[in-house]
């Protein structure tokens, strides 16, 4: 344990669980958890019985629509509306003019109700920040005709200079005062001067682009004011945040807002708050009417910001044996001066792997645009395309197996924070990986093997993601007298299987049958919970469980009272199995839940608790890790690259539900596919428009792109993390784009150093 680790104030009691200095007692309990249950909401889900945002019926309900600037930095100087108004069904049009009057939305981080992506006004000023701000609402009876009046406002502009290029920007880059929480620049040593000296070296270059959210369901809300209360049905990954924001921003108190999201179709870091859920609850306040607003998909590249383009430089200088005397990763980030996202590329090469010198840092270039937002893997997806392509690239110099040089450079420490690892088998990972993906059939020299006009080849790549676990979260476990446990927390389940994971875990925990479990969740209402994003809630919410078992255990064996044979016991004396309580060394000191409870004429217990703060954050490094194995098809004659066979093999601590996991793995892996060779937001420098705005244009991968794709496990559990588990819904996307890129330099002998890989690039490489 680190010097600096926070013993909590109850840390000298018996039998709590301390973070940082005991293991969760769940892990004594072998094979309680890891089964292949399937999703407990799944037959509602295809029955059609789940509501979604927009879906909640109201009656007298109108629908919305958004008009958008066409400019990128300007002021309004005329806005015709009357067109729209005159319009078939046309309830309202709402735009800077009548809207109500609101606070700017707080920086989300910057408090601990903060909420906005941006902090900019919403709708309360003639000024223009980016192409695309909304700049009108229209309501109307039904969505067509909103729609269609919403394209009648016409809007004149006094244009203002907009800074545009990223080339442009990046010469005067702005240096951060943190980076999420991080120091924005790491030296240890003298890394220019070991790379100037290095034995063998590789100084490189690597660029990635835009790109954006496209969740099944698209971003949607319905609203609903009675009197001074705003009750809020959204598609949320910011559940209690949301609410505590819209109580800033219409000035009410947060008893007055309630917000649900029982059910979120994708989120990824782009269900957040946003302008039109702030739009539409203004324009039920004005209508005096409940209102739906679904964006639709162009106005989802408009208002809902994703990945932000980034410049990287990777410089890796080494020893003739492989060792590392300098790692250098540095670069620059697109960002806007009003929101607090840089995509963070450096974080992965801090901590995966040894180096004697170290130079990691980046800046960033303010543009005037939407602002960037999480988007899966922020940092770490576009970060680990360059630090290991660089990899692979010093490899090849050195004449290693790209997998050898790996293992030569694994830390046994924390490279930059020497901290110990909590648990890190990433080595076991390849090992496993490697040898079911037949890695060693690849050849070391590119372009020999072929099949008539297609060139084969085989790349792999590091997968990483940090753990983290919020403070905050608490749980509710209500007991009634027929054995029945509910467990309550306001958090999300965005299609990954929260509430199925979860109902395992306290099933597990409590020794209940699953049936016995229901997992109550998706209500501003319900305890505070934490947020969906950065993987974190799988183990915020199981540090909340923790604590409200601990409270309800030991409430249980005050009902249990003199008469029962758990008489004198504490709660470092008891376990839970079987539906009850038992000693933990004398199996005959037994007594159920129902019968405490029908002793002591109850007819329900309920505790509640809040997870203790998160130090074994502090005391360790804990990550998530991953080997990526790709092969790719590249035809020689037109330049098409196919992604033919991929395995993820992944060190995560405990796999909770190997069915639901391999499924968030392989939908990580599709989204690193997406990147590595179709996606991109084409943003137009000229106007500062994003030109493809449509899945006709912006291409994320279908059927025929994915092949078979295979998830191994070294299924470890982590001592330090709730469950032994680590965050999952992230890694599967790290490290796919450089696995890809370096499979296709393998099957071609071309090196693509920027995303995506495209047919162009490549038939450029052949004519070269």
């Amino acid at each position: 344990m680190s010097s600096d680790t926070k013993i909590l104030p109850d840390a000298a009691r018996q039998g709590r669980w301390q973070p940082a200095v005991t293991s969760d007692p769940l892990l004594r309990k072998h094979g309680s958890l890891g089964q292949s249950v399937s999703r407990i909401e799944g037959p509602m889900k295809v029955q059609g019985k789940t509501r979604f945002a927009a879906e909640f019926p109201y009656d007298n309900i109108s629908y919305a629509a958004l008009a958008f600037s066409t400019v990128a930095r300007g002021r309004i100087i005329e806005l015709h509306v009357s067109a729209a108004e005159a319009a078939p069904g046309v309830i309202l049009v709402m735009t800077y003019k009548n809207a109500p009057r609101m606070k700017a939305p707080s920086l989300m981080m910057s408090s601990p109700t903060a909420a906005g992506a941006s902090d900019l006004p919403v709708m309360q000023n003639d000024e223009i920040h980016w192409n695309g701000q909304p700049i009108a609402l229209v309501l109307a009876e039904t969505q067509e005709q909103a729609d269609y009046a919403a394209s009648l406002i016409e809007a004149k502009y006094e244009l203002m200079p907009a800074v545009l290029s990223f080339e442009e920007a990046k010469k005067s880059p702005r240096q951060l005062e943190n980076l999420l929480g991080q120091p924005p620049l790491v030296e240890i040593g003298d890394a220019e001067a070991a790379l100037a000296n290095a034995e063998v070296k590789v100084d490189l270059v690597y660029r990635t682009p835009r790109h954006n959210h496209n969740a099944i369901e698209l971003h949607g809300a319905t609203v609903v004011w009675n009197d001074d209360e705003l009750r809020v049905h959204d598609a949320s990954q910011l559940l209690d945040l949301t609410t505590g924001q819209l109580a800033d921003i219409f000035g009410l108190d947060i008893s007055k807002v309630h917000v649900t999201s029982p059910y979120v179709g994708g989120g990824f870091g782009g269900k957040c708050l946003w302008d039109h859920q702030i739009l539409a609850c203004a324009a039920a306040k004005l209508a005096g009417r409940p209102v739906r607003i679904v964006l639709s998909r162009e106005g989802v590249f408009r208002i809902i910001g994703g990945r932000t383009v980034t410049e990287q430089r990777v410089a890796l200088g080494a020893r003739r044996d492989g060792t590392l005397d300098a790692l250098i990763h540095t670069g620059t980030a697109a960002m806007t001066p009003h929101n607090s996202c840089p995509e963070q590329f450096t974080f992965p090469a801090r901590h995966l792997y040894g180096a004697r010198n170290f130079r990691i840092g980046q800046d960033v270039a303010d543009l005037d645009m939407l602002v960037n937002t999480f988007m899966r893997a922020p940092g770490e997806s576009v970060g680990t395309f360059a630090l290991e392509c660089a990899l692979d690239e010093l490899a090849e110099k050195l004449e290693l197996d790209p997998i050898e040089l790996r293992r030569r450079i694994e830390p046994k420490t924390d490279p930059t924070t020497g901290k110990p690892f909590s648990s890190r088998y990433l080595i076991e990972a390849y090992e496993k990986g490697a040898e079911q993906f037949g890695w060693s059939k690849r050849s070391h020299t590119p372009r020999q093997r072929r099949e008539g006009e297609w060139l084969i080849g085989m790349g792999c790549a590091t997968a990483t993601y940090p753990y983290h676990r919020f403070p905050g979260g608490a749980a509710r476990i209500r007991l009634t007298a027929d054995g029945h446990v509910t467990v309550s927390t306001a958090v999300h389940d965005m299609g990954m299987g929260t509430a199925t994971a979860q109902v395992q875990h306290l099933a597990a925990r409590l020794g209940l049958p699953l049936d016995h479990v229901t997992f109550e969740y998706g209500d501003s209402r319900l305890p505070r919970g934490v947020i969906a994003g950065g993987s974190t809630q799988t183990a915020s919410i199981g540090g909340a469980i923790i604590a409200a078992t601990e409270v309800f255990v030991e409430e249980l064996i005050k009902l249990a009272g003199n008469d029962s044979p758990l008489a004198g016991l504490s709660l470092a004396d008891v376990e839970t199995r079987d539906g009850g309580l038992a000693h933990i060394s004398d199996s005959s000191r037994f007594e159920s839940y129902r019968s405490i409870l029908q002793r002591a004429g109850r007819e329900e217990v309920v505790c509640e608790a809040e997870a203790p703060a998160p130090a074994e954050m502090q005391a360790f490094s804990m990550h998530s890790y991953g080997a990526q194995f790709c092969e790719v098809r590249v035809s020689e004659v037109t330049g098409e690259a196919r992604v033919s066979r991929f395995l993820g093999s992944f060190d995560a601590g405990q796999i909770l539900n190997h069915k639901m996991a391999t499924s968030q793995f392989k939908g990580g892996i599709i989204m690193g596919i997406g990147l590595a060779l179709t996606e991109e937001t084409n943003f137009d420098e000229r106007t500062g428009r994003v030109v493809n705005a449509s899945l006709a244009d912006y291409h994320v991968p279908v059927q025929m792109d994915v092949p078979a794709i295979e998830i191994l496990y070294t299924n470890k559990p982590d001592p330090q993390a709730p469950m032994g588990a680590r965050g999952i819904g992230e890694i599967g996307i790290t490290g796919v784009g450089a696995a890809v890129a370096n499979a296709v330099y393998n099957a071609t002998g071309i090196r693509v150093r920027d995303l995506p890989i495209t047919l162009d690039k490549l038939m450029t490489g052949f004519a070269d």
